[in-house]
């Protein structure tokens, strides 16, 4: 069993509830602290890869600190780093006041943040610019979170600590994709000059990546199901958005079970255990683990206990019951 943390202090605690590593470390919720965010928006709003690199420079030391203090206190348990996730505007000011205060802060016309506002807008951001397409259109930031990775494991082992990162692509649908993404984080490894173990692997969240899941094992180290987003993704439901219709479901008996609190076998259990099988096929050793909510729920954990996974990541206060369950169902 495995935590989902994505600070020093949230990793600490969840080690003390007894997770053996963590599961899922989301590198967004680093950019949003107040003294890294200027960065990250410098970065977004750069007119071309010159600004976007200084800009990501900035934010290299903060990424190698947060790594540093992570992979120490969970040592030498492994720790699965995702890659950014989220799209950009995420990180943009969202009202006039705020945009106006950005613009003294960069010297940067409010006109030119506005119009940057405006080309980042989609309508369905869930399915749009996000995920390994980050990485794929701006390979330097996947070159930033690579380096500070590999920088802060290599200042681990030359202190005697035994640091172990999972890098972990999300939001794949193609194994291209995760190739683009793996060449680009061994690139910036060659560089390191030091013998680090660790794994690249992706996150499985979206239906075409069960159905390829042997194609994508041939390249990857491990699989991490993300089952909140493979639960969106399969039923079309918003999670964000599903509290009104999804309670007239419920009481109409229209589904057994809200699908978000534990995982709807028959559906979404069937892509993952399609993925386990086609994923194995073509690679043995691919571990194979889950990081959404669902690995905190004893009726998800005997199901992924069947069929096979290596682990469960869930919130470090699910661990304990997560532990119970794991061991109730492992005897």
């Amino acid at each position: 069993v495995r935590a989902n943390a994505d600070t020093e202090k949230d990793a600490l605690n969840a080690r003390e509830l007894g997770a053996h590593g963590i599961g899922l470390c989301r590198t967004e919720h680093m950019f949003f602290n107040p003294k890294r965010i200027l960065s990250m928006r410098k970065m977004i709003l750069a007119s071309n890869i010159e600004q976007r690199q200084a800009a990501l420079n900035e934010l290299l030391p903060h990424q190698e600190k947060d790594f540093y203090g992570i992979l120490k206190a969970m040592a030498p348990y492994p720790v699965t780093i995702r890659l950014l996730d989220p799209p950009l505007h995420e990180f943009l000011p969202q009202t006039n006041d705020h945009i106006k205060e950005l613009s003294k802060e960069l010297n940067v016309s409010t006109k030119k943040i506005g119009q940057r506002i405006d080309d980042l807008h989609e309508i369905n951001p869930m399915l749009g610019h996000r995920g390994c397409r980050l990485g794929i259109t701006y390979p330097e930031i996947t070159k930033m979170q690579a380096q500070a990775i590999f920088n802060a494991s290599k200042k681990l082992i030359n202190e005697g600590i035994k640091p172990f990162p999972e890098i972990m692509i999300p939001l794949i649908g193609t194994a291209n994709e995760f190739i683009n993404q793996r060449n680009i984080i061994t690139s910036i490894y060659k560089n390191i000059n030091c013998n680090i173990e660790y794994k690249i692997g992706t996150m499985i969240e979206l239906p075409r990546a069960c159905l390829i899941a042997d194609q994508v094992a041939e390249h990857a180290d491990f699989f991490s199901f993300g089952t909140n987003d493979l639960t969106q993704t399969t039923f079309g439901y918003s999670r964000d958005d599903v509290g009104g219709f999804l309670f007239d479901y419920l009481e109409k008996s229209l589904l057994a079970g809200d699908p978000f609190e534990s995982i709807d076998i028959e559906g979404v259990g069937k892509l993952v255990q399609m993925a386990v099988e086609l994923g194995r096929s073509t690679n043995p050793n691919l571990k194979i683990g889950i990081c959404g909510e669902h690995g905190g729920d004893p009726q998800s954990i005997s199901f992924f206990n069947r069929i096979g996974l290596d682990y469960v990541s869930c919130s470090p206060f699910r661990v304990p019951i997560a532990r119970l369950s794991a061991a109730h169902y492992n005897k």
